[in-house]
């Protein structure tokens, strides 16, 4: 029981436990803002690999969907090498995030001697796969 509210359970030390996933892949350091990251990310969440794959090959967002096809496919390799008799054609992708990475900072010249600040934005884009049976 917890002091400040005798009703509430007490609170467990310690992070939540994380589901178990298949297999993950992580593309660090990529150069892309990740705002345009984001609008492809969320076309494949939820869905199978397959599928995923079709939708990003046939992607008008032509970078932002070759870099996530590609963390995908690692993703993809990761499961296989992981567990060899996984059916791939019933995973699907479960998480994917794509947070920021550090800016590069640059410098453009501005009228009057003035600079102005050009930020060149990176993104760290994650994939995680679960197996899901009964398509």
């Amino acid at each position: 029981m917890d002091k400040r509210h005798p009703t509430a359970p007490a609170a467990q030390p310690g992070p939540a436990p994380e589901p178990a996933f298949v297999s993950s892949a992580i593309a660090r350091f990529i150069r892309i803002s990740p705002q345009k990251a984001r609008l492809v990310a969320d076309l494949v969440r939820d869905r199978f690999v397959g599928e995923a794959l079709t939708i990003l090959r046939h992607s008008e967002k032509k970078k932002a969907s070759a870099i996530i096809e590609k963390t995908l496919r690692s993703a993809i390799a990761n499961a296989q090498n992981k567990v060899p008799s996984i059916d791939v054609d019933n995973l699907y992708v479960a998480r994917i995030f794509v947070d920021q990475g550090p800016q590069l900072k640059r410098i453009r010249p501005a009228p009057m001697g003035r600079a102005f600040r050009i930020l060149k934005r990176t993104s760290h884009v994650r994939v995680y796969l679960e197996d899901r049976k009964g398509r």
